[in-house]
């Protein structure tokens, strides 16, 4: 079977195993670490809003902080939720952030607010922008900063985000439908599809980019990915067992329903499911990949094959560190990264 490059989003859950807030990211600066020193490619964060089980607000201060407790491994946000910003702030975060590593930040970028309506006005402060699709000029400007290239007579024209051109990260377009495809090939932008969100339209989405994508001066080629949840360990019932928490998560979320903080080992395991709920989860199953190693590999060979994928992101959603740590470990050794 082919290499398959694999690389981790972390969300940065609060579970009771941890002891602070401040012990989420510390896990999260240890498994990056560990990350390359075991072969990754990548380790992103994300960002969301108003969540009682996520610290995963701001990726570009764990960005900052991860980067410099590494050396080799590509840090980045999976991603920026662009409409929540200004592009000319983004803009000045990476080139800096760049600047700092140059040739190992990550820009991905999404067109979500990563969070409920009302948290979105909390964050714009403005009625008007948040019924405003924005966000096909933001992207326009932010490309326009990191290239210093406004047309003449653009309003920004002589508005500089950075002193230098090449402080531009790797760009990459983030998508969970079909609508962040079309902008990632307007742009000629890599493309990450969310796997872990809607796996149904992953096939024929990542394929409609690899067979549009045209030459662009941010990459020559398609640069293609997707995320998915994956859960291993060294038995197939130990790894539905760590996997629990995250499905019974989704569950809720598909009818409707939220947990204040993420759903404990204990909770998930002792849950009893309605029949409603027992369908909604059979659903979610298709965004999971659960299993030993090698059933891991073989379903993620799958993925790779039907999307022509360059590279699998692994949706982090363990529940304590030790099993974290030993899948990562084990996948390493089964992907012989």
């Amino acid at each position: 079977m082919q290499n398959i490059k694999l690389s981790i989003l972390d969300l940065c859950y609060l579970t009771e195993n941890d002891k602070s807030a401040g012990d989420v990211l510390h896990n999260s600066t240890k498994t990056a670490q560990l990350a390359e020193e075991l072969g990754y490619t990548r380790y992103w964060f994300a960002e969301h809003h108003n969540s009682g089980s996520l610290m995963s607000m701001f990726p570009e201060i764990m960005i900052a902080h991860v980067a410099s407790k590494t050396e080799r491994i590509k840090v980045g946000s999976g991603g920026v939720m662009l409409p929540n910003h200004s592009s000319l702030s983004v803009a000045e975060r990476f080139s800096m952030l760049e600047a700092l590593h140059p040739g190992r930040i990550d820009l991905g970028l999404g067109r979500a607010p990563g969070t409920d309506g009302r948290t979105a006005y909390a964050i714009r402060r403005s009625i008007e922008i948040l019924r405003e699709d924005t966000f096909p000029e933001q992207l326009d400007d932010l490309l326009h900063y990191f290239g210093h290239d406004f047309p003449v007579n653009h309003q920004f024209e002589n508005i500089t985000a950075n002193p230098d051109p090449s402080l531009t990260p790797d760009i990459y377009m983030l998508g969970s439908s079909s609508g962040g495809v079309k902008f990632a090939l307007d742009k000629g932008l890599g493309f990450v599809f969310a796997a872990q969100i809607n796996a149904d339209m992953a096939i024929p989405v990542l394929k409609f980019y690899r067979e549009n994508f045209k030459p662009s001066k941010y990459y020559n080629e398609p640069k293609s990915m997707m995320s998915i949840s994956v859960f291993t360990a060294d038995t197939e019932e130990e790894a539905q067992y760590l996997a629990e928490p995250t499905l019974l998560m989704w569950t809720m979320l598909g009818t409707g329903k939220r947990f204040i903080k993420f759903p404990t080992i204990e909770q998930a395991a002792n849950y009893t499911y309605s029949l409603q709920e027992i369908a909604v989860r059979e659903q979610q199953m298709s965004k999971f990949v659960i299993g030993t190693p090698t059933q891991v590999a073989e379903k993620l060979h799958e993925w790779v094959k039907k999307t022509e994928i360059d590279e699998v992101i692994l949706v982090d959603g363990y529940h304590d560190m030790p099993a974290r740590q030993k899948a990562y470990s084990l996948l390493a050794k089964e992907f012989g990264l």
